[in-house]
């Protein structure tokens, strides 16, 4: 059963009459990214986006609580303080969480255009990818992207969905440098390669052999663009010996819809829904 949750007379604090929401789970709670430092008595002042959004969408008052998290130090229960106009302050009082580490599965995708670029992002952060690389494929149809929109976009989920860290985003590099340079950027980490020819009846299998290996091997899932690889990626990809082709079955999907399911087949057999 849920929390009865009532509202303040003028939109601010929730009073929480029944049992609690687990602590990892983000229902509910209002939660922020900062980059400071985090720990008993510090306080910390939002940017101004961020009070923004809580004092004047979320219409919280002095006193109210809200968590806090920045990668490093868990999450922290604070109280919003010194509250005017367009700014406040969160005075810390208790970690709620210490800090965990995000699963080691890395997203590549081509990009694609830009709300379901902004859904890939959001998904994969939801799903646990703990890098985010876009790459660039020749058939990919984006040529610019706004990475502070990518970082902003992750920074969203992690708060919604109760992360304690954002992933990391690298910036856009093209697919063959990322193949030639993998060895230094990834080492000992085998890419599962989305392939719409790959064999449709063996994606069990195939993960069974990876699992056997061990769950503490490192992996990176790798979707194509909307017009899928070219012929000399394909043959590129399917000559690496740390590259592995998957088939997501029959139907042939979007790229966003890909990710989703690519990273939720994996955590599922590799990952930390495995366990």
């Amino acid at each position: 059963m849920g929390k009865k949750r009532h509202l303040h007379p003028e939109g601010g604090q929730i009073d929480e009459t029944s049992e609690q929401a687990p602590d990892h789970c983000g229902t509910g709670k209002v939660r922020l990214f900062v980059e400071a430092d985090l720990g008993v008595g510090l306080g910390v002042i939002p940017s101004p986006d961020q009070c923004h959004y809580l004092l004047n969408v979320m219409r919280l008052k002095e006193g109210d609580g809200i968590r806090l998290f920045n990668g490093r130090d868990g999450e922290w229960v604070g109280q919003l303080a010194e509250v005017r106009k367009k700014t406040c302050l969160v005075a810390l009082q208790d970690q709620s969480r210490a800090q965990g580490s995000l699963p080691d599965i890395w997203l590549l995708f081509a990009p694609v255009k830009r709300a379901r670029l902004d859904f890939m992002v959001q998904k994969a952060v939801e799903m646990g990818a703990s890098r985010i690389m876009p790459v660039m494929t020749q058939r990919t149809n984006v040529g610019r992207l706004k990475e502070e929109r990518l970082r902003a976009n992750a920074i969203e989920a992690a708060e919604q969905c109760g992360l304690l860290s954002v992933p990391d985003i690298t910036p856009p590099t093209h697919l063959s440098r990322v193949l030639d340079q993998w060895g230094e950027i990834a080492p000992g980490r085998h890419i599962l390669f989305c392939d719409e020819a790959a064999p449709e009846g063996e994606l069990l299998e195939t993960l069974s052999r990876l699992r056997e290996r061990g769950k503490q091997q490192p992996f990176a899932v790798l979707i194509g663009p909307e017009g899928g690889f070219s012929p000399h990626e394909r043959t590129q990809l399917l000559s690496r010996e740390d590259t592995v082709a998957l088939s997501l079955g029959a139907r042939i999907m979007r790229a966003d819809t890909a990710a989703v399911a690519a990273l939720a087949i994996v955590q599922l057999h590799l990952g930390d829904w495995s366990a």
